[in-house]
């Protein structure tokens, strides 16, 4: 894995714990949401970045 896939890796991460800091403190619902949608994003990205990862290996 490249140097550019781990910080993008740790990178996404740090944003969906971002996220779910964000939800479980929000006073409102809209932060909520936003918090939510934060944890979704992150995770979305680090398992694409992954299947990338093993698609690239694999040669497809």
């Amino acid at each position: 894995m490249t140097g550019t896939r781990m910080f993008f890796l740790a990178l996404y991460g740090l944003l969906a714990l971002l996220g779910l800091f964000t939800a479980a403190k929000a006073q409102d619902l809209g932060i909520s949401i936003f918090g939510f949608g934060l944890i979704a994003f992150g995770l979305l990205c680090v398992f694409n970045t992954i299947r990338t990862h093993f698609d690239q290996a694999g040669g497809h």
